[in-house]
């Protein structure tokens, strides 16, 4: 594995003071803690070089998969991922669906209040018009800090939609696989980062604030109106989606020069069935990008359909197999989602 030659500078310390100091989070402990999360940095050995942890040594196989086992040899990936093509990859496409009704509208702009609070609190800058400030460790924390949230929609959705069955002893039509395969997803993204990058204490206490946070509120919100949430992970998709074309913009137009030769993790390679000749970094983005795409247009059409009576389109047998509909792979892809009409 050669993750560990993407060894970054500690310029991130100075990015990430400068701009919480301008918003969010603005106090001086706020301030330090930032600081201490990267104090750690510092030229280590090839084997334990870590990116924005205070640990030299990576504490994230302490519980490693037994190995070696009497019997089991291997455990294969719950869900594992479709198949897909470098054109189908290198097809996707920033789109963005126009809100219609309250409901929508309700769920854009909170989509637009939560990008505005993580974008200072990653210290993510992407404006043409200013000076260019990114670099390879706040993209890793970009990732990271999304990937620990993203997941959670799904996980919600499935898991009160379970329960719904259970209480009124009926079928689900197929949407709790869906939504748990979209957690699994997205954690298997995370994963991924975290073979590249650690997260210090501070990081870590961030994330849990934002994931207790998120993961309450969506509970409720689910409850009271899930066509809003669905609609709301769709919007917060089409961000996702847009994060990950800026970042492959970056590494291809040689502002992430780490990045040009940096293979992806061996954890990667196996979930995405990466095939030779197509494992670099680069390659990783274009297939993570599409995952978020795929989950953009999974959310949307279900924020289109009836939540009670609605199969889930995604995991239907259609009459006509040859005419165009939704599915778990990228085939067939619809960016702003499928209107009801045309999938039921």
């Amino acid at each position: 594995m050669t993750s560990s030659k993407a060894l970054f500078t500690p310029t991130l310390t100075a990015n990430l003071s400068r701009a919480a100091s301008k918003g969010l989070l603005c106090s001086t402990a706020t301030s330090t803690g930032l600081r201490a999360c990267c104090a750690g940095l510092r030229p280590f050995d090839a084997q334990s070089r870590r990116h924005f942890s205070v640990s030299r040594r990576t504490q994230l196989d302490f519980f490693p998969p037994p190995k070696n086992l009497p019997h089991i040899k291997l455990t294969p990936p719950a869900w594992p991922h479709p198949e897909a093509t470098e054109e189908q990859l290198k097809s996707i496409e920033i789109a963005h669906r126009e809100p219609r009704g309250f409901s929508d509208r309700v769920a854009y702009n909170m989509v637009r209040f939560l990008r505005w609070g993580t974008d200072l609190a990653t210290g993510y800058r992407h404006d043409p018009d200013k000076p260019y400030v990114m670099n390879e460790r706040k993209w890793l924390i970009r990732f990271i800090f999304l990937e620990t949230v993203a997941g959670v929609p799904g996980m919600v959705a499935g898991m009160l939609r379970h329960l719904r069955s259970l209480r009124s002893m009926k079928r689900d039509n197929g949407w709790i696989e869906t939504m748990l395969e979209d957690a699994y997803n997205e954690r298997m993204h995370l994963l991924t980062f975290l073979r590249m990058a650690e997260p210090g204490l501070f990081m870590r206490l961030m994330i849990l604030g934002a994931q207790g946070v998120f993961c309450n509120g969506f509970f409720v919100a689910y409850l009271l109106s899930p066509k809003t949430c669905h609609r709301f992970v769709g919007y917060l998709e089409e961000e996702a989606t847009k994060t990950y074309t800026f970042a492959i913009e970056d590494l291809e137009s040689g502002k992430l020069p780490e990045w040009q030769n940096l293979e992806a993790p061996e954890i990667a390679v196996k979930y995405w069935n990466m095939p030779e000749g197509h494992r670099s970094m680069r390659d990783l983005l274009y297939y993570i990008r599409a995952d978020e795409a795929k989950h953009r247009e999974i959310h949307h059409t279900m924020g289109n359909l009836d939540q009670a009576e609605d199969p889930n389109p995604f995991a239907s047998e259609y009459k006509d197999p040859a005419k165009p509909h939704p599915s778990r792979g990228i085939e067939h892809m619809k960016a702003t989602g499928w209107e009801r009409e045309e999938v039921i």
